[in-house]
């Protein structure tokens, strides 16, 4: 009998050493590159969000610029940071995706600049730029920038509160024709460039402003 159970006992040992082998969870490569895409994956959102908070704010400040309902004085600011907004979003938008070109390479910069002239940021940049700086105020540059907000907005809504009731009761309507519309939008964004364009070409040749009360501001010049 006391042999019986001694020989017995090393197989019952063995399979007591398998089952815990079995038990311990194997380990998997993939669980820990989970923590830094989850990482970057939320910092995308992050830079997202506020993307999308500041286009929003332009969107609200564009639209208190470019209405008459406001005071002259708020009129001004609303014109003023709207620009400014839109500069510093498109302006860091080619920062974080291209960066800095490399200093004494000749080809690494031509390339730089051929890809950051070729982005989409880099029109409404320049645009912004050029107006925020001038002392020439249109009403009219207002047009480009609020159709530039709504249409980053209207996707933001669209992919991230598709779910949401109150986005469903109020902006759906307006997201889904923005969104599907982007033609009309694009073809409206060109016409007040063109009007634009002919208004700044008569104002080199106009020694006073420009008699144009829907277009102009009546502001004092800015010091």
């Amino acid at each position: 009998m006391s042999s019986t159970s001694t020989s017995q006992s090393p197989g019952s040992t063995e399979r007591e050493s398998t089952t815990d082998n079995d038990n311990v969870r194997p380990h998997d490569p993939g669980t820990d590159s989970a923590g830094p895409a989850r990482s970057r994956l939320s910092l995308q959102l992050d830079q997202r969000s506020l993307h999308f908070a500041v286009s929003a704010w332009v969107l609200i400040v564009a639209l208190i610029g470019i209405l008459p309902f406001a005071t002259r004085q708020l009129r001004y600011k609303g014109y003023r940071l709207s620009l400014l907004g839109t500069t510093c979003t498109t302006g860091y938008a080619l920062f974080a995706l291209f960066g800095l070109p490399r200093v004494g390479n000749t080809q690494a910069v031509q390339a730089w600049g051929h890809h950051v002239t070729s982005s989409k940021d880099f029109i409404p940049f320049m645009y912004c730029l050029m107006f925020v700086t001038s002392k020439l105020h249109l009403k009219l540059v207002l047009v480009p920038v609020i159709c530039w907000a709504l249409e980053h907005v209207a996707r933001f809504l669209r992919r991230h509160f598709a779910n949401s009731s109150l986005y469903r009761a109020y902006l759906e309507p307006l997201c889904t024709w923005v969104e599907t519309n982007t033609t009309a939008v694009n073809f409206l964004i060109a016409n007040a460039e063109i009007l634009l364009g002919f208004l700044l070409i008569l104002s080199l040749f106009s020694s006073v402003d420009l008699p144009y009360s829907f277009i102009i501001f009546p502001f004092p010049a800015a010091t």
